[in-house]
């Protein structure tokens, strides 16, 4: 069977990020465009992709571990070793190693699982707070920052600034792990991304400017619909047309929702 750690030159227990740094550094050093061609650095240049391909893949890489692991203990006839011996107390060994190692592999597969989500869980939750407090605050049209003092509203400027600093690397931090650059082409020898990724960076970029909007949009209706009973139920906080300061709360609530998330994820 092709060991396609031995091709990446990593270790069965490597990480995904030195799997990554591997196939990049082989890649690089074996791409067609510097070895004018040569027939056989280009082989071993498509080994490598194929080795990346399913090691780069936490899905691929189990069952490719799975099948390494049937492979070395079952009896390939290679003669009375401890691998292939039918002594009860050799059988009983390769069962408690093999059930070991196929532990480890879906150890490994459920953490990388979980980092996965853990990742798309840090921009599904502010983009969900952004529309959200977007909606809440075009409906009830709050007037907190003018009707504070001034503590409190140097309070709710420093993290209005800290929301927005959060935001934005929350963002980023997502465009660079799910988009890509149409208008880019991405080279492993520029030391780009190689794996795909789902979505265009324009498609993000729209997605999240059209949420913003339809959120707006939507909250305006309803606050100007319920306009009266909100102008009678919250007098002294409430406006009957949408204030400059409305601008305030969208990051803050972000930036507090991410907060609460976090804090609920070490307890799970």
């Amino acid at each position: 069977m092709v060991s396609y750690y031995e091709i990446l030159k990593v270790s069965p227990k490597a990480s995904k990020a030195e799997i990554k740094s591997a196939y990049r550094r082989l890649a690089r050093k074996l791409h067609p465009d510097k070895n004018a061609g040569s027939p056989e650095k280009a082989e071993q240049f498509a080994q490598v992709a194929k080795a990346y391909e399913t090691l780069g893949n936490p899905k691929l890489r189990a069952d490719y571990d799975r099948e390494r692991l049937r492979a070395e203990f079952s009896d390939n006839g290679s003669g009375a070793t401890i691998f292939s011996s039918e002594n009860e107390y050799a059988k009983r060994w390769r069962q408690m190693v093999y059930e070991r190692r196929y532990n480890e592999i879906i150890d490994r597969m459920i953490a990388d699982e979980r980092r996965e989500s853990v990742a798309l869980q840090k921009i599904i939750f502010p983009m969900v707070g952004l529309f959200v407090s977007t909606f809440a605050v075009a409906v009830f049209k709050p007037t907190f920052f003018m009707q504070s003092p001034v503590i409190l509203k140097i309070v709710m400027i420093a993290l209005f600034i800290v929301g927005v600093i959060h935001l934005f690397s929350r963002l980023r931090a997502a465009f660079e792990r799910y988009t890509y650059d149409e208008n880019i082409h991405d080279s492993i020898l520029e030391d780009a991304e190689p794996e795909a990724k789902p979505y265009s960076r324009a498609a993000a970029v729209l997605f999240i400017i059209g949420g913003v909007v339809l959120s707006l949009g939507g909250g305006l209706l309803l606050g100007n619909y319920l306009d009266f009973f909100f102008g009678a139920m919250m007098p002294s906080v409430y406006s009957h047309n949408i204030q400059p300061e409305f601008i305030f709360y969208p990051p803050i609530v972000v930036l507090f929702v991410d907060l609460m998330h976090a804090f609920a994820s070490k307890f799970e």
